[in-house]
């Protein structure tokens, strides 16, 4: 229900202190990564890296953006890669997400997607030892403190600390054996 005010409409449901539109859209980006690894099947182990935050035009008008980072902790193996960024490509095409470039090198290949609204600009990008950076970068908002990201990890939480490189073995992942044409690499619907 909604109070009318001489200016404005207030709600009477009440609004946690977190909730400006810098964490609200940190809250966003932490459940599309969340989301998007949560697509994998079988799962992968990751972690949240550390946020960071940029202005959106050398700081002078207090507005900026949040770019929330995970790390993949699963070993993917060379012959396993490319089926990783299929899964996770698919997944955001299904969930509306528009896909603006791809970098096919063999080793280090990215790509590099954003929302529907584009409000939230998402790279994945394979780095040394194959291992996975997904990172996602929110639109400027009026800068605020915001908090660590909220969503669970799958294995150790990193946050904080230096990552390693990946350190936890997949028997599907992990494996170098080509994938067979009979196997087929699981396509998640996006959650709603």
């Amino acid at each position: 229900m909604l109070l009318t005010h001489p200016r404005r409409l207030i709600s009477e449901k009440k609004i946690p202190l977190d909730k400006s539109p810098a964490a609200r859209k940190a809250n966003e980006a932490d459940n599309l990564v969340y989301q998007t690894f949560s697509a994998v099947k079988p799962p992968i182990e990751w972690t949240h890296d550390t946020s960071d935050h940029g202005s959106c035009d050398g700081g002078s008008s207090g507005y900026g953006d949040v770019t929330r980072r995970a790390v993949v902790m699963t070993k993917v193996s060379a012959a396993r890669r490319g089926a990783l960024i299929g899964v996770i490509e698919r997944y955001w095409k299904k969930g509306g997400h528009k896909i603006i470039d791809v970098n096919s090198d063999k080793e280090f290949p990215e790509v590099y997607a954003e929302t529907g609204d584009g409000l939230l600009k998402m790279s994945l990008i394979v780095g040394g030892e194959g291992q996975f950076f997904l990172d996602v970068q929110t639109a400027c908002v009026k800068k605020s403190d915001v908090t660590a990201p909220s969503t669970q990890v799958n294995g150790r939480s990193y946050y904080g600390k230096a990552v390693p490189r990946p350190n936890a073995d997949d028997g599907f992942w992990s494996s170098s054996a080509p994938i067979a044409s009979s196997t087929t690499t699981p396509t998640a619907q996006p959650n709603s």
